[in-house]
């Protein structure tokens, strides 16, 4: 599924920072064609498509793959985007992965399924609905009540972000994923009907939005419309909504979690969660506006029981406590196994902690922040008593961190067994664990600052110099740092002060990761021990002896869809057992990814590898929000990353079982939603044979439950998933666990293509400052085929792309221009006909072919932006250099050739952009049919010969035209030329007879490295055999041998290439070239001499020009470095 959006919608024209459209024409004669070629798509039901019917291809007899390898098909999809706004440019770079291979897959000759469907389930929807209706409660139904608060009229508000984590990872063991997707996405506004006014919905509108169910009817159309103006090769006929709204769908969903709980992959367990008091329930990565990706973080709470208050606190908390209550400050820790060293406690001097009561007798000091999570992990309020507002947690006073400076306290295994002093440290953070801070200075780096900086300055911070100085035990035992890391890191990386931030947090990490992995325990019931091991049992002793207890909360800052600031709650949920709690799932699906699965980048299949590592179990189901019911605990709905595993499955039948989204209305096989029963979708699905009983028991017909299970065993696998990269940490990996767990491995998925986000003029896309577009406003404003191209030229990896509106304008140029020349020279009467023989005929014509096999193997690899340059830049600079040879040449390009140009334009462009290539293919070429049903084209092999002198021509003439223009820019500064390039001059080009004698050893070297069977030369040996010869050789010595391995990897025959014979004739090319150079350099006179002889007798020998087959002794010295395939030449006046 897509992540829910933020706030979608349109920018203010005052703030965008997006180009700003001026003199449209072009852009609107190329948009009534595409919205011309559009209605044409639609109206003919274009893609539209089925597997082979059963009276085709009768039931039994031939295996699925068999039938799918008789009848090629490709089956790919995009994540469902979600239904709570508009589409933005960013949904649209996914979706033109999808477009860009099912219209090349149309031209291979496969039937191409793309289906859509519309996700509605979880919160957002449901948290925006309940928003309006306490906006419209508050405001009146058209918010006639409402005062603007701000200049702008709709109230947004700046709003502080929470204090964020340490920037060094707190538990080392543990992988996560940053994301912050969903944060860039979002425009802070101060009520929902602000929201709602921003995405375009009329005031008087939105009220209707109050009502959940509203959502699913407005956006769904609006969605469908706007992939339709991109022009979206989408089968319409199967999409669907998701939740109970559709009845088939929710029979789909119930079967699936069934199932999944019949494998024993859904368990119900007591559990840490992130969650939502406001909602009361579980906040998943997609239920929240803020800190997808959060986890809950596990910590051992320690109880430091006070046995002396410091004066100040005692004075306070006199009277308000029971006497003989035991009171205790209470850090969260990560290293359990440390706090054999512990020699004070800290607290932050400018915190407010509150003493809150746990019992009669028990009292916790810690922050707010940690006692609300403390609340819902069983110790202030049971799981059936959660509260829903944090008024409901009340301390029995509150304590200013300078108070209780001084206290002290008992720190369990501590080897002070007198105590330990509450001292200040005024980096602890309120935002992060309880606000109290357990010292333990050998082998934490921070600690070991601080209680050296206290002891320096006792005096300055209010503390008597000895409750710093307590002794510094060696409890772990490391190779690299020894017994005291944290002293040894301190010294050695010179960190002179507790506010040497950046190097104490390196220290940190390496004394961490040094400790854990590699130390050993010193003392304690756990000696000699590996800390890796010690650990977990240190922290089950103390837990044990009532000396701590467990505690989590969140990693990160998370905001639920309702506005709700979340905790870690512990609390029984129904969950899907993914990771280490089911270890032959976990590694079924870690091999399908290492073996089977295509994800095109090392990037995207390293993120897998790294989510199913550390992957856990995750709640699947939610008491709040839209979707289906958890069919055997109905208080509870279907979670919505849940539900959204195997939905492509659900495409292949969709059209079968109902003609609109909502299931109202029937499909083709006139099937009840009650007749879709459990065993129908394990037959359909191929988990089951067909018997006489499930017909009896569903009441379908044989013929209809066979058309179905055809349509899915066809489609599936699925070819391509398509997404962004962030939702490999959940969705995409959901996807790849439960398709394994569910369908046997004939379906198992069979490649996954993750893209970067898309930024927009090198910019994140941002409503706040403007720049931003969505979907619709792109198409509006470039045209559908300008965003697809400029979305092919925008990347293919998973690293972020940008999609430029500058190219965009100028594909609209280009396009257009394109256009119209085409419409112009088909009709041109003074093209040549007959043989196509001239020199530039034959480049031409062999230019094209390489061509359209070069952008056939980008578009297979899906490398979609070289695709582009070889099927639209370079193939109309090969027009434009066949045009211009043409002109030159003073001969007319050649009629069929230009057809030829056109027809084969259109066609390899058609999968980028189809709209411009059918207008071609149909009203230019006149032909019938649309160009998305026609073939890629079948083309020969480009001649290597004709290739390699196309590109001495081009190098010839470039080296010609670029030698005069320098003697240009020489006399214009006053320099002295060699000649004057504005008095009558003459041009003679020098061409070699015959290689060089010296080239011969360099011949021979190249020939032993190279292996002509696999096309591959040995750079190793061919290096060191070059280098050999000397270093004196080596200047003239390397470019020819580079030359003679370009043209070996070009294609051109080995025994051609040694033997020295160009594979055409230079002489024949140059003088085909001299009229054409007279006409480009203005020269009266063009020669071509050939020269002959070895480098100290050579003779030239008029081939072009006057005096025409007569030798020439004397020439300039540039003649005799003419090398075959490598002309010199010369200018002078005449």
């Amino acid at each position: 599924m897509a992540a829910p959006n933020g706030v979608l919608g349109a920018v203010d024209p005052k703030t965008a920072k997006t180009l700003k459209m001026e003199n449209t024409e072009k852009r609107d004669t190329l948009i009534e064609i595409e919205k011309r070629y559009q209605k044409k798509w639609q109206e003919a039901g274009v893609f539209n498509v089925e597997a082979p019917s059963i009276s085709e291809i009768p039931t039994g007899s031939m295996p699925a793959g068999e039938l799918r390898k008789k009848h090629p098909k490709y089956f790919a999809t995009f994540a469902y985007p979600y239904m709570n706004g508009t589409l933005h440019a960013g949904h649209s770079f996914t979706v033109s992965k999808v477009e860009f291979t099912t219209g090349f897959s149309r031209m291979q000759g496969k039937r191409v399924l793309f289906p859509l469907g519309f996700h509605c389930t979880g919160m957002p929807i449901k948290a925006c609905a309940d928003k309006l209706t306490e906006d419209v409660c508050k405001f009146g139904q058209n918010f006639e009540r409402y005062v603007d608060e701000d200049l702008n009229g709709v109230g947004l508000t700046g709003q502080s972000p929470a204090p964020t984590q340490a920037e060094t990872k707190d538990d080392i063991t543990k992988f996560t994923s940053k994301k912050g997707k969903a944060a860039a996405k979002t425009v802070k506004m101060k009520y929902q009907f602000q929201i709602m006014l921003a995405l375009g919905i009329p005031r008087e509108e939105i009220h209707k939005f109050s009502d959940a169910n509203y959502w699913l009817k407005y956006f769904p159309p609006i969605c469908k419309n706007d992939l339709n103006n991109f022009g979206a090769r989408i089968d319409w006929r199967r999409s669907m909504t998701t939740t109970d709204a559709n009845p088939y769908y929710d029979a789909f969903v119930r079967w699936q979690m069934n199932r999944l709980k019949d494998l024993n992959k859904i368990q119900y367990g007591v559990r840490y969660t992130i969650y939502s008091p406001k909602d009361g329930q579980p906040c998943m990565d997609h239920d929240r506006t803020e800190g997808e990706g959060v986890a809950p973080q596990d910590y051992t709470a320690l109880k430091l029981r006070v046995k002396e208050w410091a004066p100040k606190a005692a004075e306070k908390i006199e009277g308000r406590i029971p006497d003989g209550a035991k009171v205790y400050f209470v850090p969260a820790t990560l290293r359990p196994e440390t706090m054999y060293g512990q020699t004070c406690c800290f607290v932050g001097p400018k915190i407010n902690y509150g003493v809150f009561r746990v019992s009669e007798n028990e009292y916790y000091v810690v922050t707010k922040r940690a006692a609300w999570n403390m609340a819902f992990q069983g110790t202030f309020f049971k799981e059936d008593n959660f509260a829903r507002d944090a008024s409901e947690l009340r301390s029995v006073l509150e304590l200013a961190g300078s108070d209780v400076v001084g206290t002290l306290v008992n720190a369990p295994l501590s080897i002070h067994k007198e105590g330990v002093r509450v001292l200040p440290m005024e980096s602890v953070l309120p935002s992060k664990g309880t606000g109290v801070v357990t010292s333990v200075p050998s082998d934490s780096p921070d600690d070991y600052a601080t209680v050296m900086d206290l002891a320096k300055k006792a005096e300055y911070y209010g503390i008597k110099k000895d409750w710093a100085e307590l002794e510094i035990p060696p409890i772990i035992e490391t190779p690299s740092y020894g017994n005291i890391t944290a002293k040894f890191l301190v010294e050695k990386m010179k960190i002179n002060s507790p506010k040497d931030a950046k190097q104490l947090a390196e220290a940190k990490d390496l004394a961490y990761k040094e400790g854990y992995y590699k130390g050993t325990m010193l003392i304690g019931d756990f000696k000699g021990q590996p800390v890796e091991v010690a650990k977990p049992k240190v922290k089950w002793a103390l837990i044990e002896s009532g000396e701590a207890f467990e505690y989590a909360e969140p990693n990160g800052h998370v905001v639920s869809r309702s506005g709700d600031e979340c905790v870690t709650a512990y609390l029984g949920q129904w969950f899907l057992n993914y990771g280490e709690n089911d270890p032959e799932w976990r590694d079924t699906v870690l091999e399908h990814v290492k073996n089977d699965l295509e994800t095109y980048s090392s990037e995207t299949q390293n993120g897998f590898e790294k989510n199913l590592e550390w992957l856990n179990r995750w709640a699947c189901a939610r008491t709040y929000g839209l979707g289906s019911k958890l069919p055997w605990d109905q208080k509870f709905l279907v979670e919505s990353l849940s539900d959204s595993t195997i939905y492509m499955a659900y495409y292949t039948i969709s059209y079968l079982l109902h003609s609109d989204i909502f299931g109202t209305k029937r499909g083709i096989l006139d099937i009840k939603p009650e007749q879709m029963i459990d065993e129908v979708w394990d037959y359909v699905f191929c988990r089951r044979e067909l018997s006489t009983e499930l017909i009896k028991s569903c009441g379908i017909s044989k013929a209809d439950l066979e058309i179905m299970r055809r349509e899915f065993e066809y489609w599936y696998p699925l070819d391509m998933n398509s997404s962004g990269k962030d939702l490999i940490p959940n969705h995409l990996t959901f996807f790849l666990y439960v398709h394994l767990a569910l369908f046997p491995k004939e379906y198992w998925p069979r490649s996954v293509r993750a893209n970067g986000h898309l930024l927009l003029n090198g910019d994140k896309m941002s409503k706040s400052t403007g720049n931003f577009l969505t979907l619709s406003d792109a198409v509006n404003k470039f045209g559908a085929d300008a965003c697809r191209i400029s979305l092919a030229d925008a990347g293919d990896g998973v690293e972020d792309a940008n999609f430029e509106e500058a190219v965009a304008n100028q594909i609209i140029l280009r396009m257009y221009t394109l256009k119209e020349w085409c419409e112009e020279v088909i009709k041109d009467e003074k093209m040549r006909t007959g043989p196509a023989d001239e020199l530039w005929d034959e480049l031409f014509d062999n230019e094209l072919k390489s061509l359209v096999h070069e952008a056939r193997q980008h578009f297979e690899a899906l490398e979609y932006k070289v695709a582009l340059k070889s099927a639209l830049y370079d193939f109309t600079s090969s027009r434009d250099f066949y045009r211009e040879a043409t002109i030159a040449a003073g001969v007319p390009m050649h009629r069929s050739l230009i057809e030829r140009y056109i027809t084969l334009q259109a066609l390899i462009l058609s999968p980028i952009a189809p709209h411009w290539a059918d207008y071609i293919w149909q009203e230019v070429l006149h032909n019938k049919d649309t160009i998305q049903n026609a073939l890629w084209p079948s083309v020969p092999a480009a001649d290597p010969s004709l290739t390699a002198a196309r590109e001495y021509v081009r190098a010839t003439s470039s080296a010609i035209t670029s030698a005069e223009a320098a003697q240009l820019k020489r006399k214009a500064r006053g320099k002295e030329t060699t000649f004057d390039p504005k008095k009558p001059k003459q041009l003679t080009i020098f061409y070699a007879a015959s290689y060089p004698a010296w080239q011969s050893t360099y011949i021979d070297i190249v020939r032993d490295s190279f292996d002509a069977l696999n096309i591959h030369i040995d750079e190793k040996q061919l290096n060191t055999k070059v280098q050999a010869q000397g270093k004196q050789e080596m200047k003239r010595a390397m470019p020819f041998v580079q030359g003679l391995k370009k043209r070996l990897m070009a294609g051109e025959k080995g025994d051609v290439v040694f033997e020295r014979k160009l594979p055409f004739v230079e002489g024949d090319v140059l003088a085909k070239m001299v009229k054409g150079l007279r006409r480009t350099t203005g020269c009266k006179v063009v020669e071509v001499v050939k020269v002959e002889g070895e480098e100290n007798e050579k003779a030239g020998v008029v081939m072009v020009g006057e005096g025409e087959g007569s030798k020439r002794q004397e020439m300039p010295s540039v003649a005799g470095q003419a090398t075959p395939g490598n002309p010199s030449f010369h200018f002078e006046n005449i």
